[in-house]
């Protein structure tokens, strides 16, 4: 269970590469970078969406397909090919007058590391870096691309009494 009061968080935001798609990525034949979807983190980032939590994408990736794959679920704040994180954190934070401590940020590697240091709720799959896993007040039991970002959302509905209880949970 994440250590936090989870009632605060108005916002997550993921990172993709070892977060919301595994760390391993093959290439295509054409030499772009494929990323997997988990099916369950993506139930639940919609749901979240619907429920009014929002949710937003920062990535130093730069592949088209992902923006469109969460454009897709609702996700209106995708920020692709994000060089240094912490300051479309800070831009993104400005643009809804979110509080730190209103944020929880899921990242799995040195390039999350400074956003951590600043929210609220810093969390990380668990296959995360060490220090990106030292940085974190929980680290999922679920590697990335394999069901953390489903575990951090649920938990967050669960604690603000949202998850199952409307009739748009029962789909997409």
């Amino acid at each position: 269970m994440i250590n936090y009061d989870l009632k605060k968080i108005r916002t997550i935001i993921f990172d993709i590469d070892g977060v919301l798609s595994c760390e391993t990525i093959p290439l295509g034949l054409d030499g772009v970078p494929c990323r997997t979807v988990n099916i369950k983190d993506g139930y639940a980032i919609q749901l979240a969406m619907k429920l009014g939590l929002r949710i937003a994408i920062i990535t130093g990736c730069k592949i088209e397909a992902v923006g469109l794959r969460y454009e897709g679920l609702g996700v209106e704040d995708i920020y692709l090919g994000a060089a240094v994180k912490i300051n479309t954190y800070e831009e993104y934070k400005a643009k809804y007058g979110y509080a730190d401590d209103e944020v929880m940020y899921m990242g799995d590697d040195i390039p999350d590391l400074e956003i951590m240091h600043h929210v609220g709720c810093p969390v990380c799959p668990k296959d995360a870096c060490p220090e990106i896993k030292s940085a974190s007040i929980y680290v999922s039991d679920y590697d990335g691309g394999r069901g953390c970002g489903r575990d951090v959302i649920e938990q967050t509905l669960k604690a603000q009494g949202k998850w199952l209880q409307k009739e748009n949970a029962f789909g997409w």
